[in-house]
C-alpha cells in the first residue's frame, strides 16, 4: 500500500516538474516574441538569430502555441511587423512546412477578425502577409491572387461602397512593402489591379468628404479624401520604381 502511495507521489511530482516546465517554455517564448526589436545592448540581427534559434529548439513540442503566439503579434503589434516576418521566414528557411501551416494559421485569424469587425486588425493581417512575399514565406503569384480578389469586389453589384473601400485600402496599403516583388514577378497582372481600383475611385461617390473636412479653406494645401490620397501616393511610388 505505501508501495504505491510512493509511486503515485513520484508520478504527481513529475506531472507537477513537467508542467512547470512547460509553463516556464512558453512564458520565454512570450517574453522573446513581445520584446524583440526593442532597445538592447545586442545588435538587432543577433536578437533575431537568437530567438529564431529558441523557437527552432520548442518547434517540435510547441509549434501550434509558437504559431499563435506569432500570429497574436502580427495582429496587435504592427509596427514591430518587419521584425516578425524576418522571424517567420528564418524558421520557414530550416523547417519547410511551418511557412505554410504560419500562412494558414495567418488566413483563419484574418478571416475572424473579420467576421467580428475588427478591420484595423485585419488591415495589419494583410500587410503582414504582404511582406511575407520579401521573406519568401508566401510566393508573388498567391499574393496577387488574392489582391486580385480583394480588387473584384468592387466590381461586384449591390455591393455597400464601405465594403469596397475597405478592400481597395487593404490592398493599396499593402503596396508600399510589396509593390516592387509584386510588378517585378506579375506587371501584367498588377497593372490589370490597378487599373479596377482606377476605374473604381473615378465612380466613387465621396459625398461624406464635406462633412468630414476640417479644414475651411484649399490653402496652400486642399484637403484630400483618404483614398484619393493614398491613390497618389502610390502612382508617385509605381513611378519611381516602389
Amino acid at each position: 500500500m505505501s508501495r504505491r502511495r510512493h509511486r503515485d507521489e513520484n508520478d504527481e511530482q513529475q506531472h507537477k516538474r513537467r508542467r512547470t516546465s512547460e509553463t516556464d517554455a512558453v512564458t520565454e517564448m512570450e517574453s522573446l516574441i513581445s520584446t524583440l526589436g526593442e532597445e538592447s545592448s545586442s545588435p538587432l540581427e543577433s536578437n533575431v538569430d537568437y530567438v529564431t534559434k529558441v523557437l527552432e529548439a520548442h518547434l517540435p513540442n510547441f509549434k501550434s502555441k509558437i504559431l499563435r503566439l506569432l500570429c497574436t503579434v502580427a495582429r496587435l503589434l504592427p509596427q514591430k511587423m518587419t521584425f516578425y516576418t524576418t522571424l517567420v521566414g528564418l524558421l520557414n528557411a530550416s523547417n519547410y512546412n511551418f511557412g505554410g501551416e504560419f500562412v494558414e494559421a495567418m488566413i483563419r485569424q484574418l478571416k475572424e477578425c473579420m467576421k467580428v469587425n475588427l478591420y484595423n486588425e485585419a488591415v495589419y493581417l494583410v500587410r503582414f502577409l504582404s511582406d511575407l512575399v520579401n521573406c519568401h514565406v508566401i510566393a508573388a503569384p498567391s499574393m496577387v491572387a488574392m489582391f486580385e480578389n480583394f480588387v473584384n469586389v468592387t466590381q461586384e453589384e449591390d455591393v455597400p461602397q464601405v465594403r469596397c473601400d475597405w478592400y481597395v485600402y487593404a490592398f493599396l496599403s499593402s503596396l508600399p512593402w510589396v509593390g516592387k516583388e509584386l510588378y517585378e514577378k506579375k506587371d501584367t497582372e498588377m497593372e490589370h489591379i490597378l487599373s479596377t481600383v482606377e476605374n473604381y475611385l473615378k465612380r466613387r461617390q465621396k459625398t461624406h468628404v464635406p462633412m468630414l473636412q476640417v479644414w475651411s479653406v484649399d490653402k496652400p494645401h486642399p484637403q484630400e479624401e483618404y483614398l484619393d490620397c493614398l491613390w497618389a501616393q502610390i502612382q508617385k511610388m509605381k513611378k519611381d520604381h516602389w
